[in-house]
């Protein structure tokens, strides 16, 4: 049991890089190629070559020099060497193809043989980068001094490892770095509206960069004076009152005409359509009938 112990952390040791004279560091940008070389004069014709991916504790390839075979082990992680990986059978030199992020790590080939050789790569891939964004705005606490000046904000999103800079002309203004984060990288300049210098936003990593440059002409516009948005506002809000007030003095007019023209309307109904009784007067009848009964017959 003691044995079997010793000999897998000789294994672990070896999958390490501890029996490595020297770490060699690689750099390369996503999409693009990568080999892996050896020194051929540590190979013999009968050697065992194998490779492996510390990182994630796994072999990638076999080489049998002396059987003059080579295996590859694409299908380790879900695939993520599939179809990238080539191994040179006469020099064990491997290269990646198609690289991504994921490919970031340590890489261990050890060479079993007439002597026993071992190398260990530490590989760094870098994502794409994108152009930096320039953009103006006005800040919020922006007083009356500010006005003359352009405020301007380079801005570059889901980036990780790199620096961000303003350069006036060749001299540097200010810098920004980010190193594991997958974040949106922003950093401010301030410039005068009659500005004539030539200003440029860089973005860059170990292996390349991309620029924008600035058009203050384009850019930059006066930001007003934060008392005038005030009096705007307090003119706007007037304005919409005195209407409201308007609006509702015409409706309150226009119903009260309403209800009048109504009330005339159904006087005038009633007055049509009355009805009229009259009561017959007996008095003269009356006295007809008594002078008719006290006169004489002739």
């Amino acid at each position: 049991m003691f044995l079997v112990f010793v000999y897998l952390w000789l294994y672990f040791c070896r999958l390490q890089g501890v029996f490595t004279d020297e770490v060699k560091s690689v750099s390369v940008m996503e999409g693009h190629s990568v080999t892996l070389h050896i020194n051929t004069a540590d190979t013999h014709t009968d050697d065992l070559i194998m490779w492996s991916f510390v990182t994630q504790e796994s072999r990638i390839a076999r080489v049998n020099r002396e059987a003059n075979s080579v295996l590859v082990y694409a299908d380790v992680h879900d695939g993520m060497f599939r179809d990238r990986l080539q191994v040179d059978d006469q020099t064990g030199s491997l290269t990646i193809t198609n690289i991504t992020t994921q490919h970031s790590g340590l890489y261990h080939m050890t060479i079993s043989g007439q002597q026993e050789t071992s190398y260990t790569f530490n590989m760094t891939v870098y994502a794409r980068l994108p152009l930096p964004h320039i953009t103006s705005y006005c800040p919020q606490n922006s007083s009356s001094s500010s006005v003359s000046t352009c405020v301007l904000l380079c801005s570059v999103m889901n980036v990780t490892h790199v620096s961000l800079s303003w350069y006036k002309g060749k001299s540097l203004l200010s810098s920004i770095s980010v190193s594991d984060l997958n974040i949106r990288l922003s950093l401010p300049l301030e410039v005068e509206y009659q500005d004539t210098n030539t200003y440029r936003c860089v973005i860059n990593n170990p292996i390349t960069n991309h620029t924008q440059h600035l058009n203050i002409t384009q850019l930059c516009h006066k930001c007003s004076d934060p008392f005038t948005h005030i009096v705007v506002i307090c003119c706007v809000v007037g304005s919409v009152m005195i209407v409201t007030a308007l609006l509702i003095l015409c409706i309150c007019r226009k119903h009260t005409n309403t209800h009048q023209e109504e009330a005339v309307q159904t006087g005038e109904e009633e007055i049509t359509y009355a009805e009229t009784t009259f009561c017959k007067r007996q008095t003269h009848k009356q006295v007809r009938s008594f002078n008719e009964v006290i006169t004489p017959a002739f």
